[in-house]
C-alpha cells in the first residue's frame, strides 16, 4: 500500500527491500529439481562463497538465521560435548539456549551488554576448560549495537587453542568484512534479511573441512538441518527439501548487484552510514549505548534513552506520528535503549529523516515521566 511505502523501516532486519527485488520475487515458479534451478543454485552458491571469502562449502537453507545457528550446533557437536559460548547480548545468548536444548555442556562466558568480548577472559576460559570442543561467538550483536573483533577472537580460539570456531554472522556477513578462510572460521551462519538487501526466508552457512570432521564424529539427531543432506543434494544440483524459489530469484539478483558494487565499496558504504548515524545521534545530545566508539556497529546503532523519557512511548510516537519504525531494547535493555538499523541500502536521507523526527519527538513533553 502507499502508506506502507512511506514507512521509514529502521529496524535491524528485516530491512527495506526495493521494487526490483520485489518484482523479481514474482517470477513464475520453476522445477526445483530441474536444470534451471541447478544453474540458479550453482550460480548463487558461487556468489555466496565470494562474499564469505571462502573456498569452503556454503549451503542455502530455507529458514531464518536461527535455523543456520541451530545447524551450526547440531552438525558439529554431540550431546555431552563441552562448548564455550562467548556472548555480549541477546543473540549471543541464543547460541547458548540452542546448545543447552541439545544437551551440550555450555560454559557461558558473558560480557556486560554494551561491551565486546574481552580476549583475556576468553583465553582464561579456554585454559580452564581444555576439553572444550568449540567456541560460539556472535560477530555483530544487534541487541546492543556492538561489533566484536572476530579476527582477534578467532586467533585466540583457533590460533592458540585449536578449537572449532562457530560464528553467528547473521547481521555482519555482507555488511562488515568477514574473511572466513583467512580467519580460520569453521562455521559461519547468516541470513537474507540483513545486509544482503533481501526479504527474510533464506539462511546461508559455511562449513570448513574441520567442521566436516566434527560432523563425522557428531551423534546429534538432525534431519532438516543435516548438512550431509545439503552436500549430497548439492552435488546433484538440487536442494534437499523444497526451497523458497521466490527468494532464490531475489538472491540471484542481489548477488549480481553485490558483485557489481564490489565488496570493498559495500563495506565502505556501511562504515560511512554507521558513522553518519552515530554523529547525527550525538548532535541531538544523545549517547551511543556501546561503551567505546571502536566497538560500535556499522549495521545497527543502539542509543541510550535519556533519563525521564519513556522508551516505549518514544518508539510509538516515532512510528505513529512520523512513520519511522525503530526497534526497542530487548531483555533487560527494554525501555533503556532504542535501535536504528542501517544495513543494506540505507541512504543518508533515511537517517536524516529519522534524526529529524527524533528531534521533534524528544522536544515534546507529553511522554516524559
Amino acid at each position: 500500500s502507499e502508506a506502507t511505502s512511506l514507512v521509514n523501516l529502521r529496524i535491524p532486519g528485516p530491512i527495506p527491500v526495493d521494487e526490483e527485488i520485489l518484482e523479481t520475487m514474482g517470477t513464475p515458479m520453476i522445477n526445483h529439481r530441474g536444470p534451471e534451478y541447478k544453474d540458479l543454485l550453482f550460480r548463487t552458491t558461487k556468489g555466496l562463497k565470494n562474499v564469505f571469502a571462502t573456498e569452503n562449502d556454503v549451503y542455502i537453507i530455507t529458514g531464518s538465521g536461527t535455523s543456520a545457528m541451530e545447524a551450526a550446533v547440531v552438525n558439529t557437536l554431540s550431546p555431552g560435548d563441552k562448548a564455550i559460548n562467548a556472548t555480549v547480548g541477546v543473540f549471543g545468548n541464543r547460541f547458548g539456549v540452542i546448545s543447552n536444548r541439545y544437551g551440550i555442556d555450555v560454559e557461558t562466558v558473558d560480557f556486560p551488554f554494551g561491551t565486546a568480548v574481552d580476549l583475556d577472559r576468553l583465553r582464561d576460559a579456554l585454559i580452564q576448560n581444555p576439553d572444550v570442543k568449540a567456541v560460539m561467538v556472535t560477530h555483530n550483536e544487534t541487541s546492543t549495537g556492538v561489533t566484536n573483533d572476530l579476527r582477534a577472537i578467532a586467533e585466540v580460539i583457533k590460533g592458540e587453542f585449536d578449537k572449532l570456531v562457530i560464528v553467528d554472522g547473521i547481521s555482519s556477513v555482507c555488511s562488515l568484512p568477514v574473511e572466513t578462510d583467512a580467519w580460520g572460521l569453521d562455521v559461519v551462519a547468516t541470513a537474507s534479511q540483513k545486509g544482503w538487501m533481501l526479504p527474510p526466508g533464506l539462511a546461508f552457512i559455511s562449513f570448513s573441512q574441520r567442521a566436516w570432521e566434527a560432523h563425522a564424529e557428531s551423534t546429534m539427531p538432525r534431519f532438516y538441518l543435516d548438512m550431509a543432506e545439503y552436500k549430497r543434494y548439492f552435488e546433484l544440483g538440487q536442494p534437499p527439501f523444497t526451497p523458497s524459489v521466490s527468494c532464490m530469484f531475489a538472491l540471484d539478483l542481489a548477488l549480481k548487484r553485490i558483485a557489481k558494487e564490489g565488496l570493498g565499496a559495500l563495506y565502505e558504504r556501511h562504515a560511512t552510514i554507521g558513522q553518519f548515524t552515530r554523529d547525527s545521534i550525538r548532535s541531538l545530545g544523545l549517547d551511543i549505548f556501546p561503551v567505546t566508539e571502536s566497538i560500535a556497529s556499522d549495521t545497527c546503532t543502539a542509543v541510550s534513552i535519556p533519563e525521564g523519557v519513556d522508551g516505549s512511548s518514544l518508539v510509538e510516537k516515532m512510528r505513529v506520528e512520523h512513520n519511522v519504525v525503530l526497534a526497542g531494547g530487548q531483555a533487560n535493555l527494554a525501555g533503556k535503549i532504542f535501535r536504528i538499523g542501517h544495513m543494506g541500502l540505507t541512504s543518508h536521507e533515511d537517517i536524516q529523516n529519522t534524526v529529524d523526527a527524533l528531534k521533534v519527538v524528544l522536544a515534546s513533553t507529553d511522554f516524559k515521566g
